[in-house]
């Protein structure tokens, strides 16, 4: 093993010990599974019933479920790679930069440690909860999503969990203790299911708010996975009728829109592309600059 495959180990042990980090990873997801299990899911229910009383209650479960689901993994792929910094910020913050500079290891060795074992964690995490997610909605709701809209999703995850890691590392590397660190986590943790579009759909908020949250790149990329999930749970409720289920698609973020311009799938992933270069390279200056 080389030199940042240990780092890497290393950060990896670290980050999967403290289980507070891990569960601060993780409360965006639990929130909103708690949410929607208590009484969210109910809600969404009843409200869809009454708009397609020809639809049996299975099917609009299985609808909001997936639809639920699209979110968690959204969420979890955007939240994991950020608390997997935690070390980053600890070492930062206890000057343990020095002991590695004692050894003969590169700057450049480091930061790609800390980077790499994020992006690990972001990919290793969000994969679990989309295999849960799966097995939930087989088990639960009956719905099987086809292998090539499985494969869709794992690279719209990884893709995701790259952009999001490499932000979360520029913003890390500007904090220099744990206290501030644990902050941002718990905000992030909380207000993400928001500008996500998770927590209540979209189509519910004033159009100014609307707007501004289909503008930025955490909805829209929790957009594409939720056209994957929700494609054939969608057509089964609204009996494949176009205009019921573009109405649908827009209430929900499964379709997003800045003003009259629609949001694509191309034009995620050459946002989300450009998020993993420009902040994995912002970043990794950043954190060259503070290993002294």
């Amino acid at each position: 093993m080389g030199v940042v495959g240990t780092i890497i180990s290393r950060n990896l042990r670290l980050f999967f010990r403290d289980r507070l980090n891990v569960f601060f990873s993780l409360l965006s997801a639990i929130i909103l599974f708690a949410l929607y299990t208590l009484f969210l899911g109910n809600l969404q229910t009843s409200g869809l019933q009454e708009s397609f009383p020809d639809a049996t209650s299975a099917e609009i479960k299985a609808f909001v479920d997936s639809w639920m689901f699209a979110g968690i993994v959204g969420m979890t792929s955007i939240t994991t790679g950020l608390g997997a910094l935690g070390v980053l910020v600890e070492d930062a913050a206890s000057r343990r930069f020095r002991d590695f500079l004692v050894s003969p290891i590169r700057r450049g060795q480091i930061v790609a440690g800390y980077l790499l074992a994020a992006l690990v964690v972001a990919l290793l995490m969000t994969m679990i909860v989309l295999v849960i997610s799966l097995i939930y909605l087989w088990l639960v709701d009956g719905v099987v999503l086809p292998p090539p809209a499985v494969l869709r999703i794992v690279g719209w995850v990884a893709l995701s969990g790259a952009a999001f890691t490499a932000l979360s590392a520029f913003i890390a590397s500007f904090l220099s203790s744990q206290g501030a660190f644990s902050a941002l986590s718990t905000i992030v943790g909380t207000i993400l299911g928001f500008v996500a579009g998770a927590y209540i759909p979209v189509g519910s908020l004033p159009d100014a708010v609307r707007e501004v949250i289909n503008a930025l790149p955490f909805a829209q990329s929790s957009m594409v996975l939720r056209r994957e999930f929700t494609h054939g749970t969608l057509d089964t409720l609204t009996g494949g009728v176009a205009e019921a289920s573009d109405s649908i698609a827009t209430f929900y973020g499964i379709d997003l829109a800045v003003g009259d311009w629609s949001v694509t799938a191309v034009y995620v992933a050459a946002v989300l592309g450009a998020m993993v270069v420009v902040f994995f390279s912002l970043a990794s200056v950043r954190i060259r600059a503070r290993i002294v």
